[in-house]
């Protein structure tokens, strides 16, 4: 920016003449005299007015084409600055409050899995010493058991592919839909099917456990495979696919990749939600002409996985 600045600027003299005598005679103006201007003077005002003449200034202002776009550039730049500072700021707030979160499920996780597994092995070893006590060894009641707890742990997968597709999907979608949108906090409404699921296998356990027979024997057998089932569950649909904790070496296991994998493809919706099963996952794909974009997903989340 250049500016230019032209003054123009007047301003009065009075000239006073004295008298020295030994010049010669006084010489005779030829213009009125002018008299000293003292505060007592008459018409002070209007002598002053007369004489006073103001001053005025010319400006000029030039612009610099140049410098007008490197000062917008600069200006950019400084925004630019500033947002990247502000998303740096919040992605750093979000990866924060993820951490927090992932804790937070960890120590549940592992809270609850100590519990129910130390409280289940426990009780098998307490409900068959029990039942030796006598001498004699219930081969039916105990082979009951552990035949049912397979079958259960085994039949809660095709449980969870008809209640995932019939009521979750359906009547109960207004609770599962927080399992498909993004998760804000580390839990989630969907988390109330889980519990939900366990309301049975507690109540089969504590009348298995308290009574001794073999029906008995059956109920403690079912209680115990939907338990297995249950963290199994937890540990690969919550932890291996929806990454909600670490897993550990659970990831390594290639079919248990592949699960994540078709688990994934699910809710991208490409094959109408197929598959609704979890460990059975791969299978569902595969009658529906999937394997090559499950193959696809595998090689994603492995590349994922490697480049993390």
């Amino acid at each position: 920016m250049a500016a230019a600045r032209i003054s123009f600027s007047s301003t009065s003299r009075t000239i006073y003449y004295r008298h020295i005598p030994f010049l010669g005679p006084k010489p005779t103006p030829t213009t009125p005299p002018v008299y000293p201007i003292t505060p007592f003077s008459p018409n002070l005002g209007t002598i002053l007015r007369c004489r006073r003449r103001p001053s005025f200034t010319v400006c000029f202002v030039l612009e610099d084409d140049k410098f007008k776009t490197q000062f917008e550039a600069g200006e950019e730049d400084i925004e630019m600055k500033i947002e990247e500072q502000i998303s740096a700021t919040r992605l750093a707030e979000k990866l924060a409050r993820k951490k927090s979160e992932r804790f937070t499920y960890l120590v549940a996780a592992v809270m609850s899995s100590f519990g129910i597994t130390s409280m289940a092995v426990m009780a098998v070893y307490y409900r068959f010493y029990w039942q030796m006590e006598g001498g004699e060894v219930p081969f039916s009641e105990m082979f009951g058991t552990f035949a049912l707890s397979v079958g259960a742990a085994v039949g809660m997968e095709f449980w969870a592919r008809w209640a995932h597709k019939a009521l979750w999907h359906a009547s109960l979608w207004h609770m599962h839909e927080s399992h498909h949108k993004p998760r804000e906090g580390p839990f989630e409404l969907n988390d109330v099917f889980a519990i939900i699921n366990a309301v049975p296998a507690i109540a089969l356990l504590d009348y298995g456990f308290f009574h001794k027979g073999l029906i008995p024997g059956l109920c403690f057998g079912a209680g115990l495979g939907i338990t297995v089932f249950g963290m199994a569950y937890m540990f690969v649909h919550d932890g291996l696919v929806h990454k909600r904790f670490p897993v550990g070496p659970v990831a390594n296991v290639p079919y248990l990749r592949k699960v994540a994998a078709a688990h994934s493809l699910h809710h991208s919706e490409k094959f109408n939600g197929v598959p609704y099963g979890l460990f059975l996952g791969p299978k569902e794909l595969e009658e529906v002409g999937g394997l090559e974009e499950l193959e696809k997903e595998v090689n994603r989340r492995t590349r994922y996985i490697k480049g993390s």
